[in-house]
């Protein structure tokens, strides 16, 4: 089911008002990541891009240009585990926050 505009400009919206929001978003994205659901973790992160630092943004504070990190979070994109941690550490850097990996046993 594709995403209606409206639901995006929600989104951005609560993004933009909800710290705590924001915060979920970005963890949601990254155990998504860690998970091994590459696909749904880099499509929940280019949503957080959109809606916090924009892929411009991102691109000064990686050095990476935007065309390519837009690429490296698209549904085809491959991005090397330099690239996705550099954007996730300026994700946190610009978040002001650390995210921690905690272990626990599965159900």
């Amino acid at each position: 089911m594709p995403i209606t505009r409206k639901f995006r400009e929600t989104i951005v919206q609560r993004v933009q008002k909800d710290s705590r929001f924001r915060t979920a978003m970005l963890s949601d994205a990254i155990n998504e990541l860690l998970g091994g659901e590459l696909l749904t973790g880099k499509a929940m992160l280019r949503d957080y891009v959109n809606a916090t630092l924009t892929f411009d943004g991102l691109a000064k504070v990686t050095g990476k240009p935007s065309k390519s990190l837009q690429r490296m979070l698209g549904p085809r994109g491959n991005p090397t585990a330099e690239s996705l941690f550099a954007i996730i550490k300026a994700l946190q850097d610009a978040e002001h926050i650390r995210l921690d990996v905690k272990s626990r046993n599965a159900a």
